[in-house]
């Protein structure tokens, strides 16, 4: 902590990084209920010591529970980037988070689509979730389809590893993947201010 009583996140490969992890403990589950979560989601925004920043990502849970309403009612926000698998199961939980956002006035920055296929080893390309349902989602809602992040190997080991593809291996499919993505959402926030 600082001596004005803030916490200090986590630094690596410039990027600040604070967790609820950070806080319980890594075997301890957060089972926490709205109360709870409204108070850490405030402390994370205004009693962390975060310095000049670029931009502040939140990632939250899927749906549209307290974790959401809290950020909305904690700070303004510029946008929010709604991340699907292809399947319409998951689709259905993003179409909700969709229209949460949209009555608490948050823009909708765009969709991305995870999980969107594996290549196997000889080549094939398997779609194990289906495929396309982020890029129809998007077009439905009139909102930027921001691209499609494939299931990459390198991904999961970076992040086993401590160490995100984009630094271990910048000039990888999967690091130009997350790089037009990010370029994408700095060109729209540009152009929002």
């Amino acid at each position: 902590m600082t001596q004005d009583k803030k916490l200090i996140p986590l630094e690596k490969f410039g990027m600040k990084v604070m967790s609820f992890g950070f806080i319980s403990g890594n075997e301890t589950p957060v089972i926490w209920r709205g109360p709870m979560i409204m108070k850490t989601i405030q402390q994370f925004v205004m009693q962390v010591d975060w310095g000049e920043l670029d931009y502040l990502l939140v990632d939250l849970p899927p749906g549209t529970g307290d974790a959401q309403l809290s950020l909305c009612q904690t700070v303004p926000l510029d946008g929010g980037v709604i991340v699907t698998t292809p399947q319409e199961a998951s689709l259905g939980v993003v179409r909700k988070g969709i229209e949460m956002f949209r009555k608490v006035n948050v823009p909708i920055l765009g969709i991305i689509e995870n999980m969107s296929y594996f290549t196997a080893p000889g080549g094939e390309r398997v779609e194990i979730f289906g495929h396309g349902g982020g890029q129809d989602e998007a077009a439905r809602q009139g909102i930027p389809f921001l691209g499609e992040m494939p299931l990459f190997t390198e991904i999961r080991k970076g992040g086993d590893d401590g160490v995100p593809v984009v630094v271990s291996q910048p000039d990888s499919l999967p690091a130009e993947v997350f790089g037009q993505i990010a370029q994408q959402l700095q060109e729209q926030l540009a152009g929002s201010v």
